[in-house]
């Protein structure tokens, strides 16, 4: 019993809500959830209200097999249903770029492009607040989002970052191009060396996962792909080392 009750306290302060009734009350008293993982195959009818009811408020909905949902859970009764509360609301992209321009500065963002490692993107989101950096955006699906460990990661700085999240990062590139933004995007076979990129005027900063990089749309909707030198014998860096090279190099240009 201790046990249980030991194992529900570290879920809640993680910010995970396990079980029907407790994501369904969730839902109803309005809490910010990140995400709501329903096991596939399910199609009963309190799982499928609970979708609806997510959907409608917004929630991104991921269908999971039962050894994911297994491996996330804490308490072991999760009824095929795992909700990850959101320690903040996101923002919009419009309001990132409004608050660079009323402090009469160039937007400088980060793009995360399918982070999916929550300790990566805290510390990406943690560089971008000592970088002064105006937001991160982040896709609704195939990412990490704000939850308890990653604002553990962040070291606090999820409190004083707007984090957008949109619904696909090549419109989103697109877009903040009509807006006269430029796009560099980290590539190991970039055309433009990283110090010949001028990061001084409006810019995003593009990051790809862990794994594979940026992906193929993503890399096409970038005005330069910028490769970080690499002087040893492996030729990639962490998603969030290659950020925070980035963001310092646009720290010092635009101090210069």
């Amino acid at each position: 019993m201790e046990e249980r009750k030991k194992q529900d306290l570290t879920a809640e302060a993680d910010g995970i809500i396990e079980g029907r009734n407790a994501v369904i009350e969730a839902l109803r008293a309005g809490e910010t959830i990140d995400k709501i993982y329903l096991q596939k195959g399910e199609t009963d009818k309190t799982l499928g209200h609970i979708a609806s009811k997510a959907r409608a408020a917004g929630v991104v909905v991921v269908e999971a097999d039962r050894r994911k949902l297994d491996a996330m859970s804490r308490t072991h009764a999760h009824q095929g249903v795992i909700a990850l509360a959101a320690v903040r609301e996101y923002v919009s992209v419009e309001s990132i770029l409004d608050a660079a321009r009323e402090k009469g500065e160039d937007p400088l963002l980060v793009v995360c492009d399918e982070i999916s490692d929550p300790h990566n993107l805290g510390a990406i989101i943690r560089t971008a607040e000592c970088a002064g950096a105006h937001g991160v955006v982040i896709p609704k699906r195939r990412s990490a989002g704000l939850t308890a460990v990653v604002a553990k990661t962040s070291a606090g700085a999820v409190a004083h970052v707007p984090v957008a999240r949109v619904p696909n990062i090549p419109a989103l590139l697109k877009d903040l191009k009509k807006q006269g933004v430029w796009v560099f995007g980290t590539a190991a076979d970039g055309t433009t060396a990283l110090y010949d990129a001028d990061l001084k005027g409006p810019a995003a900063i593009v990051i790809g996962s862990e794994g594979d990089g940026m992906t193929r749309l993503a890399a096409e909707n970038c005005d330069f792909l910028v490769s970080i030198p690499m002087r040893g014998k492996l030729n990639s860096l962490n998603a969030s080392a290659a950020a925070a090279i980035l963001l310092y190099e646009a720290v010092r240009q635009r101090m210069a």
